[in-house]
């Protein structure tokens, strides 16, 4: 093999890296570890509810992506705040729109639950 990076072991290390940014979310980020608990008895729930498998990777697509924009969200703010401590507009315009994509994930989680569980009310 001539380059380190190539194939199997740019696999490899890619996932040593995602696994260290999912623990980094766990350890650092109270939210994501507040969303990661709704997302597991959701996903348990959309297992249980028995609903079609379109139904089901809807329910489940939508708070998987809740973790996914919370993750990247987290990344943002990591960023902003590796620059400096001091306030910038355009520092808190980055946070605030992360905070905006996080909000738009959960609305969108709520309405797939809610349009998908409301046949099931009697």
């Amino acid at each position: 093999m001539s380059n380190q990076t190539n194939g199997l072991r740019r696999i490899y290390n890619a996932m040593g890296y995602s696994i260290k940014g999912y623990r980094a979310a766990w350890r650092h980020e109270a939210a994501f570890r507040q969303e990661a608990v709704v997302a597991v008895v959701a996903i348990v729930l959309a297992c249980y509810l028995e609903p079609s498998p379109v139904a089901r990777i809807l329910l489940i697509g939508s708070v998987w992506l809740v973790l996914i924009v919370e993750i990247i969200n987290s990344a943002i703010e990591a960023v902003v705040d590796r620059i400096g401590p001091e306030r910038h507009p355009l520092s808190g315009r980055a946070k605030d729109l992360g905070s905006a994509a996080v909000t738009l994930a959960i609305v969108l989680a709520l309405f797939v639950w809610g349009t998908l569980l409301w046949r099931h009310i009697p």
